[in-house]
């Protein structure tokens, strides 16, 4: 009888709410369901009177320039993060790991020159001939003034990604009463050498797997870098690049990693946008590849602010190896290297979690006080 009646029970619920499924059927059937980025834009909307959500182009260094801005709370500590590439903008992605972030921090993204939504909103071939490293730098200690007077911080947190760690370092150096402190992930060190070290660890691995068409590519591109071309260098990289990848520089154990396509439920960019960041990249990589090969930082070591280090130890785009040795070299007020061992160079993406509680246990305590 028990059982008789809790069934009954769970079947007038259940017929109720079809009842009332039924009810609001025809209303439905005139809207199109929403789409996966407008859920997702919705589902990280902010309801708090203090949160800051602001997206919009800000004149820096003579031209119109992207930037977003989010945070739960305006009193919390300002992050910005420096992309890497050079062009590959991280905001396609951010929303997959960045939502925690906010609860602790105002985060900013900054689609650099040439980059992404920045190359949407300006002649391509204007902005060429003004793209180089001094003039990246100077754009990025505009956007950087431009924060911290637009969201009164006497300092902001610095964090960069790989090419923007080039960026990261000059300014962390140049401008040190400007952060409370520097995050590297994916820290370049030296360039030249890391690609060298790149590429043989690539064709090793391409040796061991027995895959030929890997190795007759790999070897039919070398030397490389070819240190008397860089123009060859270049019209090989995608070539290396792809059995880089393959062979776990991007993504630890997983060369398909779902995260290439996290971007098609991004609330913050459209395919117009992801088009735009193609072609910026090009443009980018086209501009910057010279300078980029000749970059060493390894006598860069001289801090005046806090560092941390956050790299994933199958890194062979920004190479761990190189890294582990230059770290003992690093002089600052205080400094810390976090190795995320299920990681290559994404380490942001590959494990979110992780690097949630770095930021929260090594890098807010930094903040606070000043």
């Amino acid at each position: 009888m028990r059982t008789l009646n809790g069934t009954s029970k769970r079947v007038s619920l259940s017929l109720f709410g079809l009842g009332l499924s039924l009810t609001a059927l025809p209303a439905a059937a005139q809207k199109a369901p929403p789409t996966p980025q407008e859920v997702m834009r919705e589902a990280r909307r902010s309801v708090l009177t203090d949160g800051i959500e602001k997206a919009e182009a800000v004149r820096i260094g003579g031209i119109d320039q992207w930037i977003s801005v989010r945070g739960r709370h305006k009193d919390n500590p300002l992050l910005l993060f420096l992309h890497g590439g050079p062009g590959f903008t991280a905001l396609p992605t951010a929303y997959f790991y960045q939502g925690e972030w906010e609860e602790y921090f105002t985060v900013a993204h900054w689609d650099q020159r040439g980059a992404g939504k920045t190359y949407a909103l300006n002649p391509p071939d204007k902005v060429r001939p003004t793209m180089t490293v001094d003039r990246m730098v100077a754009d990025a200690e505009e956007v950087v003034a431009y924060l911290r007077k637009t969201y009164g911080k006497k300092r902001i947190v610095l964090v960069g990604h790989s090419w923007g760690t080039v960026l990261g370092v000059r300014l962390a150096q140049k401008h040190p009463d400007w952060f409370d402190v520097y995050v590297g992930i994916g820290q370049g060190v030296d360039v030249p050498k890391n690609e060298v070290l790149g590429y043989e660890a690539t064709l090793a691995a391409a040796k061991a797997d027995g895959n030929a068409k890997a190795v007759a590519d790999l070897e039919s591109i070398a030397p490389f870098p070819d240190p008397k071309d860089p123009a060859r260098t270049l019209a090989n990289l995608h070539k290396e690049r792809r059995w880089r990848t393959h062979y776990e520089s991007h993504g630890w154990r997983a060369p398909d990693w779902h995260g290439a396509q996290v971007w098609r439920y991004s609330p913050d960019v459209t395919d117009k946008d992801m088009q735009a960041r193609d072609e910026g990249l090009d443009l980018s990589l086209a501009a910057f590849w010279g300078p980029i090969t000749q970059l060493n930082l390894t006598k860069a070591h001289r801090f005046a602010v806090p560092v941390v280090f956050f790299h994933g130890r199958h890194d062979r785009t920004t190479s761990a190896q190189l890294l582990e040795a230059w770290y003992p070299t690093v002089q600052a007020p205080s400094k810390k290297l976090v190795w995320f061992e299920d990681s290559a160079h994404m380490v942001h993406e590959e494990e979110p979690g992780k690097v949630l509680v770095h930021l929260v246990n090594d890098v807010l305590p930094l903040t606070r006080g000043k």
